[in-house]
């Protein structure tokens, strides 16, 4: 039970921690149940504002649709991708955000993200704000990913092996 509680709090052993953000790591005053409760609540919560814009989407004239669209969907990707802050702690969380594993697929999905909003509140582009979301979900796919070990390389594999 150990083993698991590091591995999902992204302890990988390197405890480089000093100072400042020792502290702050270990300032948290929440019960590993409870973390487990925040991050559960806040991913789903994060997977309902997306499928609530996609919806939105689909039922709202086209202009108000893509707005609201937009801005569901990414603050439902923010929200998810900051639910395992809740295992981690937020210090931790940007810091493993940025390793050189993913510092890459990070900056993508921000990206796309910030790109996403752009489209629909001041292009307004309907068809861009649709791929710019597609990007960004294909992005996040591939950050998540890298929180599975061999994920990346059980993808890739499995897409030259289609694609061949």
């Amino acid at each position: 039970m150990d083993k698991l509680r590091r591995v999902l709090s992204g302890d990988d052993g390197d405890n480089e921690e000093t100072g400042f953000a020792t502290q702050l790591s270990n300032a948290t005053t929440l019960s590993w149940s409870t973390r487990i409760q925040g991050f559960v609540f806040c991913f789903v919560l994060g997977f309902l504002f997306s499928l609530l814009g996609t919806i939105l989407f689909a039922i709202l004239t086209p202009f108000k649709g893509m707005i609201l669209f937009a801005i569901f969907y990414s603050l439902g990707n923010l929200m998810s991708m900051g639910s395992t802050m809740f295992l981690m702690g937020p210090w931790k969380q940007l810091k493993t955000m940025f390793k050189e594993t993913r510092v890459v697929a990070t900056c993508l999905a921000l990206l796309f993200l910030v790109l996403t909003l752009c489209s629909a509140l001041w292009w307004h582009k309907k068809a861009l704000t649709v791929i710019l979301c597609i990007c960004q979900f294909l992005a996040m796919t591939w950050y998540s990913l890298s929180y599975i070990p061999y994920a990346r390389d059980a993808v890739k594999k499995t897409l030259t092996t289609c694609i061949a």
